[in-house]
C-alpha cells in the first residue's frame, strides 16, 4: 500500500522549520503505518513509542522536562539508540500521556535536533478536555481514509492515476469504462486500508462488508469505552441516524429526527465529540457568497457526512448490486453515496474550505461551495450521466459565479459557464486551469 501524504512528511523531515508533527485522523485510517513506513524508508531508524496502557511512559513523562532524561528513558523503552536527525521517534496513542503531549512544546524550543512524530486516535478529544496543548509549537497533518487514486495505486491500475495526474482528458475519456467500474468498487469498498487490503488479497465482496462491520462496531465501542457515560446514547443515535438523514431530499442535519421533540443543545456535546474523533464531518451552510465564505456560515444549518464512503455504504446496509448494478430503489441514496465521495476526495486531496449553500426558502439547494484562489466555485454533484442541474443555474443565476462545476458520471468538458469534472477526478480541481 501508498499513501501520498508520505511526499509531504519528506517535506516536513526537510524543513527548516520543522517543529514535532501531530499527525490526525481517526481509529484505523492508517496513522500508525505510515509513521512507521515512513520512519522505514527515510530515517536510520525508528524509535516506536505506544503510550496505550503504558505506565512506565506514564512515570517517564512525570515531573520535569528534561530532553536527556526523557531520551534515555525512550531508549530503553524503544531498545533503540537515539540519535539527533537520524532515528525518527514516533509517539502513538499520545492522549493517553498528557505530559508526553505537553513535552512536544520543550522539543521544539530546546532540542529540534530530534524528529518527533505523533499521533492518536482520540487527540481531537483529549484536546478539549483540558489537556496542555503545545499551541504553535508542533505541526499537523490529516490523514483520511485512502483516495480513489490510492485504491488504483493498491489495486495495481497506476498508469489510470498517470492520466489522472497528468490531467491528460484525452485518454481519460478513451478509458472512462474503466474509470467508471473501479469507481463503483471504490464507491462499496471505500478507503478503509484493513478494507483494501482484504479486497486485495480476496477479491471478496462479502468479506470487505464484514470487516466494514468490524470496524463499524469497534467505533462503538469506542463511544462506550471513551465517551462520558451519559451523552453514550445520544452518540449512538446521531451516528446511526447519519444515513437516513442524508437520504432525504434536504440532506439539513435535524434533531427532531433523531429523537421526537429534540433540540441542538441536548446533542452539542454528543456531535462535538463524534467531530473531535475524525468520524463525522460537518458542512455548514452559507447564507451568501461572498468571500470570505466562513463569515457567511450558518451554524444552525449543517450537513453531517461520516469518514468514508464504503463505511457510509455499511451503515446504510447497502448491497453491493446496487452499487455496481445500478438499482433504482436507491436512487436517491445514491446521490447521497457519490456526495459523501466528493466531501472525502475534497478532503484528502485539497486543503479547500467546504460549505454548502441553499436558498432561503429551501426552494434549491447545492452539494457544496468552495473558496478557492480568492474565488468562490459552486460543485454540483450528479451520481450518473444526469446533467441536469437546476439548483446550480439557480445558483450562477443569483450570484453570477463565473467558475462553476458540475461533477458526475459524464467525461470532462468544459463550457462558458459550467465544466464539467468526472467524478474520479474531482480531487484534482485546485491543480485545473479554470481560465476561461
Amino acid at each position: 500500500m501508498y499513501r501520498f501524504k508520505i511526499k509531504e512528511l519528506e517535506k516536513w523531515k526537510n524543513s527548516k522549520t520543522r517543529k514535532p508533527l501531530i499527525i490526525r485522523g481517526a481509529r484505523q485510517v492508517g496513522k500508525t503505518w505510515l509513521m512507521k513506513e515512513f520512519g522505514e524508508k527515510y530515517y536510520e531508524n525508528y524509535a516506536y513509542i505506544n503510550f496505550d496502557d503504558n505506565t512506565r511512559m506514564k512515570q517517564l513523562f512525570t515531573g520535569d522536562f528534561d530532553i536527556n532524561r526523557i531520551i534515555q528513558g525512550l531508549k530503553i523503552e524503544s531498545g533503540i539508540n537515539i540519535e539527533p536527525n537520524k532515528t525518527l521517534i514516533i509517539f502513538d496513542e499520545i492522549q493517553e500521556v498528557p505530559n508526553a503531549l505537553t513535552s512536544l512544546k520543550y522539543f521544539c524550543e530546546k532540542s529540534n535536533e530530534y524528529h518527533i512524530i505523533a499521533a492518536g486516535s482520540l487527540l481531537g478529544v483529549a484536546m478539549h478536555s483540558g489537556t496542555s496543548f503545545p499551541v504553535g509549537k508542533v505541526d499537523f497533518l490529516d490523514l483520511h481514509p485512502l483516495s480513489f487514486k490510492e485504491f488504483l495505486v493498491a489495486i495495481k491500475e497506476e498508469e489510470l492515476v498517470n492520466l489522472i495526474n497528468d490531467l491528460n482528458f484525452d485518454l481519460i475519456k478513451v478509458f472512462s469504462d474503466k474509470f467508471k467500474y473501479y469507481l463503483k468498487q471504490y464507491m462499496y469498498i471505500g478507503g478503509m486500508p484493513e478494507v483494501v487490503n482484504s479486497y486485495i488479497e480476496n477479491k471478496d465482496f462479502q468479506e470487505v462488508r464484514n470487516i466494514q462491520t468490524k470496524l463499524l462496531e469497534a467505533y462503538e465501542q469506542d463511544f462506550s469505552k471513551h465517551a462520558p457515560n451519559n451523552i453514550v446514547p445520544r452518540i449512538r443515535q446521531l451516528w446511526n441516524n447519519i444515513p437516513m438523514q442524508l437520504a432525504k431530499e434536504n440532506k439539513k442535519f435535524i434533531f427532531g429526527l433523531v429523537k421526537e421533540g429534540a433540540r441542538a443543545r441536548e446533542y452539542e456535546i454528543a456531535l462535538s465529540w463524534l467531530i473531535d474523533c475524525g468520524l463525522v464531518y460537518q458542512i455548514n451552510r452559507v447564507n451568501d457568497c461572498k468571500i470570505p465564505l466562513c463569515a457567511y456560515q450558518d451554524f444552525s444549518a449543517f450537513k453531517l457526512y461520516l469518514l468514508d464512503v464504503g463505511l457510509l455504504c455499511a451503515l446504510a446496509r447497502i448491497d453491493v448490486k446496487t452499487i455496481l448494478e445500478g438499482n433504482d430503489i436507491f436512487v436517491e441514496f445514491k446521490g447521497s453515496l457519490t456526495e459523501q465521495y466528493v466531501l472525502g476526495e475534497l478532503k484528502e486531496n485539497t486543503n479547500l474550505p467546504i460549505f454548502y449553500w441553499s436558498a432561503e426558502k429551501g426552494t434549491a439547494e447545492l452539494d457544496y461551495l468552495v473558496q478557492m484562489d480568492g474565488i468562490n466555485i459552486p460543485i454540483e454533484v450528479k451520481s450518473s450521466e444526469n446533467l441536469q442541474a437546476k439548483s446550480l443555474k439557480s445558483f450562477i443565476e443569483k450570484y453570477k459565479t463565473k467558475v462553476n462545476i458540475r461533477t458526475s458520471m459524464a467525461d470532462y468538458k468544459k463550457e462558458e459557464k459550467l465544466i464539467n469534472v468526472p467524478l474520479y477526478m474531482i480531487g484534482e480541481i485546485q491543480r485545473m486551469n479554470f481560465e476561461p
